[in-house]
């Protein structure tokens, strides 16, 4: 559905060129949700603005939903719909007329706008506020108007940016619900996000950008995976050193150290190595106190692929 390659934009300031986005390839299928995930300025927004046909490469090509993105951007446009972060609702017009007028934009006749409308309002769950002004929407019914203007023309491609930025934890879970449902029924989905909860929940895959170049990309478990596997912790009565020479030297164990009193197995898949540790603690007498299995964080994926932990860039 989107296929990029060597994508580029470069911006001039006072100081000289400035690359935003370095070259990135990218490769989306459809009936989706593929996540960019990275810290504020690493050219999230400036790649989704480019795809959307809002900013034009500076090099590169792109294809979108089958169209080329630097020779057929009007045709680009009606197969997408675009979110932006701070959204663009008229706070003095209400929802319903917003979205009829968002789908006669769209050459949608004006029953066809108002049927629309009325399906988008029900599903988005905005009857009760359809014809009160926007300006009196809470943060979360706004943010489901401005996905409900994206939807109005039934894209193939959604683009959102940063969707639940400033919203509360209900009204994020609401979100998140929202954009499974859109997937699920058939609505390739592209969103930008630096919340690393957001991007595990709900992305089938994910790249992470950095400094405007892809760092690392996959599902978020196969990501998760290429850190350490799993972290496996343990317990054991009395002086642990024997029973880290028994397990450090198993073909299972990636690295093993004592931490606190406690040994610590880094291994390619818990659930398979957990039975085998319990039998070699069982066979050599070693008293088990505690077992613990710890899957890796997509922080630790940004922490490795970057030096930085992206938990302290969003602080």
């Amino acid at each position: 559905m989107i296929r990029t390659h060597g994508l580029r934009r470069v911006f001039k300031s006072r100081r000289g060129q400035v690359e935003a986005v370095a070259g990135i390839d990218l490769q989306v299928d459809a009936d989706q949700v593929f996540g960019f995930l990275g810290p504020n300025g690493a050219g999230k927004t400036t790649t989704l603005r480019m795809l959307a046909t809002l900013l034009p490469p500076t090099g590169g090509q792109a294809t979108i939903a089958g169209y080329d993105l630097r020779h057929e951007p009007g045709k680009v446009r009606q197969r997408i719909g675009y979110v932006g972060q701070r959204g663009g609702a008229d706070r003095d017009v209400s929802g319903r007329e917003e979205m009829i007028f968002q789908g006669r934009l769209y050459d949608m006749t004006p029953r066809d706008a108002r049927r629309r409308a009325a399906e988008l309002l029900r599903s988005l769950d905005l009857e009760d506020c359809a014809d009160r002004t926007t300006g009196t929407y809470s943060g979360g019914q706004r943010r489901r108007l401005d996905i409900g203007l994206g939807l109005m023309h039934t894209p193939a491609v959604l683009f959102l940016d940063e969707p639940t930025t400033g919203l509360d934890p209900q009204s994020r879970a609401r979100m998140w619900d929202e954009v499974r449902r859109l997937r699920n029924e058939g609505t390739t989905i592209f969103l930008t996000t630096h919340y690393l909860e957001e991007a595990d929940a709900l992305c089938d895959r994910l790249a992470i950008i950095d400094h405007g170049r892809i760092v690392a990309e996959g599902t978020p478990l196969e990501l998760k995976r290429q850190v350490a596997g799993d972290v496996v912790t343990i317990g054991v009565g009395g002086d642990p050193e024997p029973a880290l020479d028994l397990l450090r030297g198993q073909d299972f164990v990636r690295e093993a150290t004592v931490e606190e009193g406690h040994l610590r197995l880094y291994v390619d898949r818990g659930e398979t190595a957990m039975p085998a540790i319990l039998r070699l603690l069982d066979g050599s007498g070693v008293v088990l106190e505690t077992l613990e299995l710890h899957r890796p964080s997509l922080d630790d994926v940004f922490l490795r692929k970057t030096g930085r932990s992206l938990r302290e860039e969003a602080a």
